[in-house]
């Protein structure tokens, strides 16, 4: 098995379109980075003072509460009234914005461009062994088709470790490079009380969250590809799934089935970042449909792979 995988990253990185997929990514990092400086260079606004800014958001959720909110964002606001009012009786300012202290603790930005870059991985792993006429020699060594296949999965899913890590590596240098060390302390609620978050711990933890998302598009790219042996097509319903995921469920948030769908769960930052707009999920449930859902879509690619005629 490790042979095959071996052979299978030897076969990816022998191409030149994932040495570009690479340095695409490493340039879109620096460039957003750069971007980021350029516009908080651009902005002289004159920034008001944290715990003036602090005592307004504190009135604003006061407001808000009056109103009849769901059950998760009135718990949300009560833990951020928590963490607000923490920070002004022990007198802890915020995390500089501009500081590359706020840009390692929350590196979002890089699941979102390795999906694009891994679902490319995983959809031609296997269409391509069709469309080469490569996939008869393939599975004409005395080797089961299903160890073939995992080969093919677990390189897909390296391959995304892999430019997570690039991606990380690349926004941490470039912090460093452009923007100057800030001040302030990120805080959270822990269930009993208000407790430091380290920099780098958090900025790890975000960086797994959003490998959800990769892995979730990847094996979706990579079963519409083991079954249809196209590469348009499984990246272009998995980039669709990508981008219109939140739309769909902002649609059909008022109803139950919302629960159930995919789309409501593979962005696991938002339990970070308090952006939970669908009430009565937590972070086990969200795992739990998402793993059913993982679990689907490589029965499919197994049972097609399988049992697929190699003359077809």
């Amino acid at each position: 098995m490790l042979n095959l995988i071996q052979n299978e990253w030897m076969k990816l990185w022998s191409k030149k379109g994932t040495w570009i997929m690479t340095i695409l990514l490493i340039a879109a990092v620096f460039g957003l980075m750069g971007i980021t400086k350029w516009v908080n260079n651009q902005n002289t606004t004159q920034l008001t003072d944290w715990k003036s800014n602090a005592q307004e958001q504190i009135n604003y959720i006061n407001e808000a509460t009056q109103l009849d909110l769901p059950e998760m964002e009135r718990k949300q606001n009560e833990e951020t009234i928590k963490i607000l009012e923490y920070r002004l009786a022990n007198d802890i300012p915020p995390l500089a914005e501009d500081g590359r202290e706020s840009l390692i603790i929350n590196p979002v930005g890089v699941g979102s461009l390795v999906v694009l870059l891994t679902v490319i991985a995983a959809a031609s792993i296997i269409a391509s062994e069709f469309s080469q006429g490569t996939i008869k020699m393939l599975l004409t060594r005395p080797v089961s088709r299903w160890k073939i296949m995992a080969s093919k999965y677990v390189t897909v899913l390296l391959f995304g470790v892999l430019l997570m890590f690039i991606g990380f590596a690349v926004t941490i240098m470039s912090a460093y490079i452009l923007f100057p060390s800030g001040v302030g302390q990120e805080l959270k609620w822990d269930g009993n009380a208000i407790v430091p978050v380290s920099i780098w711990g958090h900025g790890l933890y975000m960086l797994i969250l959003s490998f959800a998302n990769v892995i979730i598009t990847a094996t979706f790219a990579f079963m519409i590809g083991s079954v249809f042996r196209s590469n348009s097509m499984a990246i272009g319903l998995s980039l669709f799934i990508f981008f219109t995921g939140n739309t769909i469920v902002l649609l059909l948030s008022q109803y139950e089935i919302v629960k159930y769908l995919v789309f409501t769960h593979m962005n696991l930052t938002m339990y970070e970042t308090n952006s939970v707009f669908v009430d009565g999920i937590t972070m086990p449930f969200s795992l739990v449909v998402l793993a059913a859902y993982l679990v689907v879509f490589l029965v499919i690619s197994y049972t097609v792979f399988t049992k697929r005629d190699i003359t077809a």
